[in-house]
């Protein structure tokens, strides 16, 4: 497909074990941004293979001070949001690879790691937000071009596998740091008790008092709340093959 500019980009969905992406970019960077998550993923499961806890812990973990940057940007982004570090795992991955197209040269990179997207823009792109309740179906975020890595990723109470304590269809935070908003997109998450405007507007206040982190929104039940600065909420038409996720056969 060509965007605006007649820049000519290539959709490309792969699955590796648990993680289901879609990459967007010309098609000399796609091989680069492939081959940084395959690399992020093995410093992580090495990681893990060290030291189980890191994998299994649901509160903040301090790392060693040896421990790769990758490790310590997840647990930098957990213990400002309050939750484990495996909580950024996608988000983390989806920035390393971003970084990596970029700094082969690419402008326009994006990649949605089952619903936790890192993307450098350079130009328009809407990200829709995924939801069973029909009321708010085609609900999505107009992107504006940008120079520097923004992060935009949800986590849900309802759909998809991530750990969740919360109720919320889509717990959506948007950041500069990828790693940052996967995991306070979780910590929103868990604070979504239920659709109570207060329980909403609290969690909203939470979360968008972290450092870093640029605005929040919930969808939950019939109700829906936004903190901060969030891109513009345009009508997206997307179908269900465009969500991301392991795309198990038939059985």
């Amino acid at each position: 497909m060509s965007g605006p500019s007649g820049r000519k980009l290539v959709k490309q969905h792969f699955e590796v074990r648990q993680t289901a992406v879609k990459m967007i970019a010309e098609a000399e960077y796609l091989a680069t941004g492939k081959s940084a998550i395959f690399e992020a993923r093995e410093i992580i499961e090495r990681f893990i293979a060290s030291d189980s806890l890191f994998h299994d812990a649901l509160e903040p973990y301090d790392e060693p001070a040896d421990a790769h940057p990758l490790i310590r940007r997840m647990c930098d982004a957990a213990r400002a949001a309050q939750v484990g570090p495996m909580a950024a795992v996608a988000g983390a991955i989806a920035e390393f690879s971003v970084q990596a197209m970029h700094q082969k040269g690419a402008d326009h990179a994006i990649v949605d790691n089952g619903g936790d997207i890192a993307m450098l823009l350079a130009e328009e792109t809407n990200v829709g937000i995924y939801t069973i309740n029909p009321k708010f179906r085609g609900l999505g975020l107009l992107c504006h071009p940008s120079d520097s890595i923004l992060g935009i990723c949800t986590s849900s109470g309802l759909i998809g596998p991530s750990i969740s304590f919360g109720k919320a269809e889509a717990a959506t935070v948007i950041s500069k740091n990828v790693t940052l908003a996967d995991a306070c997109a979780t910590r929103l998450g868990n604070l979504i008790s239920g659709d109570d405007g207060q329980i909403i507007e609290d969690a909203l206040d939470i979360v968008t008092s972290i450092e870093g982190i640029e605005g929040a929104l919930v969808i939950v039940g019939d109700s829906i709340g936004a903190k901060g600065a969030l891109p513009e909420l345009v009508n997206v038409e997307f179908s269900e093959e465009e969500v991301t996720g392991i795309l198990f056969p038939d059985r």
